[in-house]
């Protein structure tokens, strides 16, 4: 296939932009051509198809492969951060799926897990309508966040039963049936955490400190009228 255009990358050691008479594009390094076994060719020229071929299903996905096993390395990504970032480097469709698929395959691709271990983290400092906000910008689909948030509550509620509450400080707002309202339910997991850590004790806290307390509470994002419920239990 004719080569119709070749650009060097600013800053980009090197690489260049091939374009392709079909109108695809694609970026190599020098390195490459050595690969491959030729020399870097010119605007023009004829790229032989077993050559186009090997950087279609061998260069580019190892590379997109090693791309995002690289980003993975330094942070945590959803399928659709880490396909976008991917997509910065131009890779071809067909690259980009074969490195979303290895490392998916791998399990370094989960966007349960990214959304449970988002929760977790951010449990005590946020409410679940701004948690779930937050995951769904982030690509996350609705019906996951909803799965990760039952399993970080179920997984919260183990670790109350093994000992974590507060010695009847916070009474069982949990009472509520949560199997038919586990948004609900959820929120209302939020709020008693954030009382236990205010070590909030409906019989010693003063009105005013009530107040206080439900006013902090608002601020973050809470329903007014669960923060009462968390409180009387």
């Amino acid at each position: 296939m004719i080569i119709t255009k070749i650009e060097e990358i600013k800053a980009g050691r090197g690489r260049v932009r091939l374009t392709l008479a079909d109108a695809s594009a694609f970026i190599l390094y020098p390195a490459d051509w050595k690969e491959l076994g030729m020399a870097a060719p010119s605007e023009g020229d004829e790229l032989p198809e077993e050559v186009l071929r090997r950087i279609r299903e061998e260069v580019l996905p190892l590379r997109a492969k090693k791309r995002a096993m690289h980003l993975l390395e330094k942070r945590p990504y959803t399928e659709r951060r880490l396909r976008e970032k991917l997509a910065e480097g131009e890779y071809p469709e067909e690259a980009l799926e074969a490195a979303l698929a290895y490392v998916r395959s791998y399990g370094y691709l989960n966007d349960l897990q990214y959304a449970k271990d988002y929760i977790a983290y951010r449990l005590q400092s946020a409410n679940r309508a701004k948690l779930t906000a937050a995951l769904m910008q982030r690509g996350v689909d609705r019906h996951v966040i909803e799965e990760a948030f039952a399993a970080v509550y179920t997984e919260a509620g183990e670790e109350a039963a093994a000992g974590g509450g507060t010695g009847g400080a916070v009474s069982e707002a949990a009472a509520v049936d949560r199997d038919s309202d586990p948004a609900r339910a959820t929120e209302l997991a939020l709020l008693e955490k954030e009382l236990r850590k205010k070590r909030f004790d409906p019989e010693t806290f003063s009105y005013e400190e009530k107040m206080r307390l439900t006013a902090s509470l608002a601020r973050k994002g809470f329903d007014p009228a669960l923060i009462r419920e968390a409180m009387d239990g």
